[in-house]
């Protein structure tokens, strides 16, 4: 249970500083917010590890970074 709560404090954090060094506006919600922190972590934990057995927890800038990556994919792929 506390695994799930730290994932979503971690993930709202991830996901307010992604935001707020990614140029321009990006007009999402909370819940989206905390998603895409999630998502970043993962993003990074994936390029970061390279496939290597286990679980591995990536650093809080490759997790920002992953987080501004997934906001570009989504504005290159027009979904926002």
């Amino acid at each position: 249970m506390f695994n799930i709560i730290g994932a979503i404090i971690a993930g709202a954090i991830v996901g307010a500083l992604a935001r707020w060094f990614y140029p321009g506006a990006v007009d999402l919600g909370w819940l989206n917010t905390i998603l895409l922190g999630i998502g970043g972590s993962l993003l990074a934990g994936l390029i970061v590890h390279r496939g290597r057995p286990g679980i591995h927890r990536a650093g809080c800038l490759a997790s920002i970074l992953g987080a501004m990556a997934l906001i570009l994919v989504v504005r290159l792929l027009g979904w926002s």
